[in-house]
């Protein structure tokens, strides 16, 4: 069943920007905040250290700063992840790393992760026979878990698994590109998530600053039709949808 959004807007749309990359807090929070438009972050500690008054700020402006793990773990064939390739992991570090990196998040901006956000899109620990998946760990400690998923078509933000939901690339997008997401997905009432890296010039994992500012523009425009929300008020926002029609409907 679909999602009523606030103010009969069609579609609800995130903005994600992942590691704490020094361009986000330097070009594209700027960008962001001049049209009021707030994103989620998702961020490693030692990332956020390098500037972090400027991720204080964001955090203290209502942008949402969510969990990316302390050390970016991701599958080994990675070169540079291999002192940290989920092939080694266990469910039982990776539990520890996630709350360990809430922990100094919510030291070091003040903000407590509700959100998180899969590193490389991989949500398996172990090999072989001993593999397993982490989403229910970020079921149990996160209201949400941004995945990387790209369908094919909308997201039914009413049958959408919270703790991997779903999103799609900015960093190389043009401004038609984003539009035409959000347009199909409005047709449907459903939920886009956009995900990038750095904000700037084009390049490789990048979401060019200009078509950032484009496209806050244009989401500035449309606030009637798009509700513009960090994903953590749009999964609050899906769960009290999904407890309210589970309670029992009283007849009189």
């Amino acid at each position: 069943m679909p999602i009523a959004w606030p103010d009969g807007a069609n579609a609800a749309v995130s903005l994600t920007f992942d590691d704490a990359r020094l361009s986000q807090v330097d070009r594209g929070i700027p960008i962001l905040d001049r049209y009021d438009i707030k994103a989620t972050f998702y961020v490693n500690p030692a990332a956020v250290k390098e500037r972090l008054e400027g991720w204080r700020k964001a955090a203290a402006n209502g942008h949402e700063i969510g969990n990316h793990t302390v050390y970016h773990p991701c599958t080994g064939h990675y070169s540079w992840s291999r002192d940290h390739a989920l092939e080694n992991y266990t469910i039982e570090r990776m539990e520890e790393e996630l709350l360990e990196a809430n922990r100094l998040i919510m030291e070091l901006t003040g903000y407590k992760p509700v959100t998180f956000g899969y590193p490389c899109d991989n949500a398996f620990v172990g090999r072989g026979e001993r593999v397993m998946s982490y989403v229910p760990l970020i079921a149990k400690h996160f209201i949400c878990g941004r995945g990387g998923i790209q369908l094919e078509v909308p997201m039914d933000a009413g049958f959408a698994d919270l703790a991997q939901v779903p999103c799609g690339g900015a960093d190389g997008y043009s401004l038609d590109d984003f539009t035409s997401r959000i347009e199909r997905a409005a047709r449907h009432g459903g939920w886009v998530v956009f995900c990038g890296h750095e904000v700037g010039d084009p390049a490789w994992q990048t979401t060019s600053a200009s078509v950032l500012d484009e496209l806050s523009s244009w989401l500035t425009g449309r606030r009637n039709e798009v509700w513009v929300a960090t994903v953590a008020d749009v999964a609050a926002r899906i769960r009290g949808t999904r407890e309210a029609r589970r309670k029992p409907q009283i007849v009189i």
